[in-house]
């Protein structure tokens, strides 16, 4: 297996997130071809290419571009998440630190292809030295000529809005990102409408991941025959994968869409020497847990899907035997919990009751029964929150519960974690009698 560095090309590069750096790599150099064609050939080449949203669900991203109508007398508008705090997830921040103008040329093309005058980054606010750089790349873009009025002689304008959000992990959601922008707490919308028929200020607006608009350049510049030849039929072209945890050598892998967990960490040196894989997670905290058995599925949207679990946000965590998956499940479910913005009731009441059963398991104060209150718990969180953070809380519980529902009841049985030294004490003594 081979990586095909595209977005990562040039990232060991000093200069890299500077303008000179870019355009000596050729940047800049898809956005006057973007602009001298018509702007629905640019939507159905983002079609013909098979791209599909990198933040974690996956959606085609020309078909969400193509839902914005036409036409309309409104104005049309195109956010970036760049909210990016999925526990384990670490790609797009990397991605803008290393190689900021690539985002801001996608933007033009993608605001250019929707017919929008005004974009917007929202990004994570305490990541302070992201936001700086981001806002260099753009200030670097107007002095050039690549945003502001008549860009590059095309007669296109584009204003670029760099947003600080406030560190709240539901503004991740896209509805409630538009709700911050707005000036308003961050929650989530009822939806229909959705966001393409009246998203921010109730106009026509395309949300997409940071990883999704710095793809379409490559897709400008080489065609859609060169991106679907890398991946699989249905899950197309290259993406960023974030290996962390116990492994050799963490850190992103630039790969064509199928590869397996195995050949990442064949690539990334193996787990961490004298240990072997325990559980691994395909796409962030908020995807089912996957376990050693799961070495060959293929890494795209309809491979993890099949093995019960979600490709996400490609965030690979990985644990070795060491560690116990109760407490790292309880960790996850702390940070549910007090990230759910109170909005509905399975999830603020679900969530608070998740991490009351979980904490009690964990040491060991509970019962077998315990098990099935959290399966219960979880079944009625399950689509019926009003976003999906209530259904990501649900992910590493009802997973665990079922590959590791032994390691469960070995807490109530050495009254306490048997990775923690004076539990597993307790616990061998309990089984020598």
């Amino acid at each position: 297996m081979q990586l095909t560095p595209v977005l990562s090309a040039h990232w060991d590069e000093p200069d890299s997130f500077t303008l000179d750096g870019y355009r000596r790599q050729g940047g800049y150099g898809a956005l006057p071809k973007a602009l001298g064609r018509p702007p629905d050939e640019i939507v159905q080449l983002v079609k013909d290419s098979g791209l599909r949203g990198r933040g974690g669900a996956g959606f085609p991203t020309g078909m969400k571009w193509g839902f914005i109508p036409q036409g309309d007398g409104k104005p049309h508008y195109l956010v970036v998440n760049a909210d990016e705090s999925e526990p384990g997830t670490c790609k797009d921040t990397p991605l803008l630190m290393a190689n900021p103008h690539v985002l801001v040329e996608g933007i033009v093309i993608a605001s250019y292809a929707i017919r929008a005058s005004h974009a917007f980054i929202y990004i994570r606010g305490e990541i302070v030295h992201v936001l700086r750089r981001v806002q260099a790349a753009v200030a670097e873009a107007y002095a050039a000529g690549f945003l502001g009025k008549d860009i590059l002689g095309s007669g296109f304008d584009l204003e670029l809005t760099v947003h600080a959000g406030a560190g709240a992990y539901i503004c991740g959601e896209e509805t409630a990102l538009l709700d911050s922008l707005e000036g308003r707490r961050g929650q989530p919308r009822l939806r229909p409408p959705f966001p393409a028929i009246a998203g921010l200020y109730a106009c026509p607006t395309v949300v997409n991941n940071v990883e999704s608009i710095a793809s379409v350049p490559a897709i400008v510049e080489h065609g859609a025959e060169w991106f679907r030849a890398m991946g699989t039929e249905k899950s197309a072209g290259f993406t960023l994968y974030s290996l962390s945890g116990h492994v050799v050598r963490p850190g992103q892998y630039e790969a064509p869409l199928g590869v397996t967990l195995r050949e990442l960490l064949d690539l990334a040196g193996g787990v961490r020497e004298g240990h072997e894989l325990k559980f691994w997670t395909p796409g962030g905290s908020s995807t089912p847990l996957l376990t050693a058995a799961h070495l060959d599925v293929p890494l795209d949207y309809e491979g993890v899907g099949a093995a019960g679990s979600m490709l996400g946000t490609k965030a690979l965590q990985i644990f070795d035997e060491t560690t116990c998956v109760v407490r790292a499940v309880l960790r996850w479910t702390e940070f549910y919990k007090h990230e759910s913005c109170g909005k509905c009731t399975p999830c603020r009441e679900g969530t608070y009751w998740l991490v009351q059963v979980l904490d009690r398991l964990e040491r060991g104060e509970g019962t077998e029964a315990d098990l099935d209150t959290l399966l219960d718990l979880s079944d009625n969180i399950l689509g019926r929150a009003f976003c999906a953070l209530g259904d990501g809380a649900t992910s590493p519980i009802t997973s665990s519960i079922q590959y590791f529902r032994e390691e469960y009841l070995a807490h109530l049985e050495g009254r306490g974690c048997p990775f923690d030294p004076v539990a597993a004490t307790v616990f061998a003594g309990a089984h020598a009698s």
